[in-house]
């Protein structure tokens, strides 16, 4: 999330109670994840093993529990918890703020776009030109779309993460991390029937120019896809993977989070993948294999009757 003006320092550590170790002169643009961080943000940690990430990465501020030795030119912001430090800062400066209207007044609508009955645009939603949203689709706050987009019915774009954290006083007891983000759909894209689209945490979910949805596919907060890809009915897939551009992934495929899928690749239907993907090849199974080798593999699990009666027949 980008904070709408860059804020001081000590304006975040008094909000969050915290003791400022580092330049106090220093502002804030914004609060992100790890691996979505620009330099000027904001970054939050609660655990040793993930110290000397964050404070190596892009942030120039970490938001912390421990103090340890800063590098020059960041800043620390040492607070019991972390986690509840991100969500006041969160409900201080993107704060939800429900809408009773159908079309907010906030939102910005292109020329000749279409909005069909039921529609619904939440806070600071911008819509581009030559757009149709079709019945009953619902646009949460501060989602962007494109020129020449088409959204069918039913789908939800900007819906919180599915992101919970257990590092409270009450570890049985998931706590929500509130969504900031937003999601960005680009020219050209075709979102299908009943899909949904997760906004980012902090930062942002993306469709890709030119690329198309079919019905009922799920995608997760900060996934990025490409350009001109396309996803069949009921694909899944899950948070902050990125999809490079030309990727086709067939129905029901489900793809597990944090991995990048190559350029042109496909993955044929029903298939599960469980890590990165080289482009420009096809792949099938659970887990994913180049198709080939699973067709090798099937004709050799079809033999195994024939081969084990012929074993059986040597030792008779």
């Amino acid at each position: 999330m980008q904070f709408e003006n860059p804020i001081p320092l000590t304006t975040i550590a008094q909000l969050i109670g915290a003791t400022l170790i580092g330049d106090n002169g220093f502002t804030a643009k914004g609060i992100n994840e790890i691996h979505r961080v620009q330099a000027g943000d904001l970054v939050f940690v609660d655990h040793p093993k993930y110290y000397n990430t964050c404070i190596q990465s892009a942030a120039s501020y970490i938001i912390i529990n421990q103090e340890v030795e800063v590098p020059a030119g960041k800043a620390l912001l040492v607070v019991e918890n972390p986690f509840e430090a991100y969500l006041r800062i969160v409900d201080t400066y993107r704060p939800f703020k429900p809408s009773a209207q159908p079309i907010s007044t906030t939102a910005v609508i292109g020329k000749d776009t279409l909005l069909l009955p039921g529609v619904y645009i939440g806070n600071h939603v911008k819509i581009g030109h030559n757009c149709i949203i079709h019945p009953n689709v619902t646009i949460l706050d501060h989602c962007v779309i494109g020129n020449n987009v088409i959204i069918q019915a039913g789908s939800v774009i900007g819906s919180d993460a599915f992101y919970y954290n257990r590092k409270t006083n009450r570890p049985t007891h998931y706590r929500k991390m509130k969504s900031c983000g937003r999601v960005l759909i680009e020219d050209e894209v075709e979102i299908g029937a009943s899909c949904t689209i997760d906004r980012g945490v902090t930062s942002d979910t993306i469709i890709g120019a030119g690329t198309k949805l079919d019905n009922q596919v799920h995608v997760g907060h900060d996934t990025v896809i490409g350009r001109n890809c396309l996803l069949a009915a009921q694909v899944a897939i899950a948070g902050a993977v990125t999809i490079e551009d030309e990727v086709t992934l067939w129905g029901q495929v489900g793809v597990n989070k944090t991995l990048r899928i190559g350029k042109g690749a496909t993955v044929l239907a029903q298939s599960g993948v469980p890590g990165d993907l080289a482009g420009s090849q096809i792949y099938f199974g659970t887990p994913t294999e180049t198709a080939m080798e699973k067709k090798r593999e099937r004709i050799w699990i079809k033999r195994i009757p024939e081969i084990w009666g012929k074993i059986k027949g040597t030792q008779e």
